[in-house]
């Protein structure tokens, strides 16, 4: 008998019951905070300077956009100055770039607004409870693998394969 193959199943980050056992009042732990902003920020720095950039510098600084995204979605944060526009934008022509074949970077004023995203989504991390920003942060995977599963929006822009994992 031949052995079926399992569908793929996501895996996330964050269970439901962390959302409900996470801080309704406290932001998350310095040190948790601290580890994101550093590979974001680690992230950026590559993309400006690496001779390679690879696609977990992008997705690195994908995240730092998309969890904004979806704070702003959620009524959390409101972006009044459009920037998380400009960042989707510079992610988009990097990551359409690297499609044809060039190195994954960002032009200067992508650099600029990613700097900016991180630096707000700085403050927020520091200002949010730990739940919503464990909401935010399901809410972005979910958003992730339906891009993954096909179901895209005309922004959407994937830069690699993902078959399983966390991202």
């Amino acid at each position: 008998m031949k052995a079926r193959k399992q569908p793929w199943q996501p895996v996330y980050t964050y269970t439901a019951l962390d959302v409900l056992l996470a801080s309704p009042t406290e932001p998350m732990a310095e040190a948790w905070r601290r580890h994101q902003l550093s590979r974001m920020h680690g992230g950026l720095l590559a993309m400006e300077t690496a001779p390679e950039p690879t696609t977990d510098d992008w997705c690195v600084c994908s995240d730092a956009v998309n969890l904004m995204e979806a704070l702003v979605a959620m009524g959390h944060v409101e972006d009044t100055s459009g920037l998380l526009a400009d960042a989707v934008a510079a992610l988009a022509k990097a990551g359409m770039r690297a499609k044809a074949g060039q190195a994954l970077r960002l032009d200067a004023p992508g650099i600029q607004a990613i700097r900016s995203v991180l630096e707000d989504y700085a403050m927020v991390l520091e200002a949010l409870p730990e739940r919503v920003m464990m909401q935010a942060h399901r809410q972005t995977e979910r958003r992730i693998y339906e891009i993954i599963g096909g179901k895209v929006m005309p922004h959407d822009v994937r830069v690699r394969n993902v078959t399983g994992g966390a991202l």
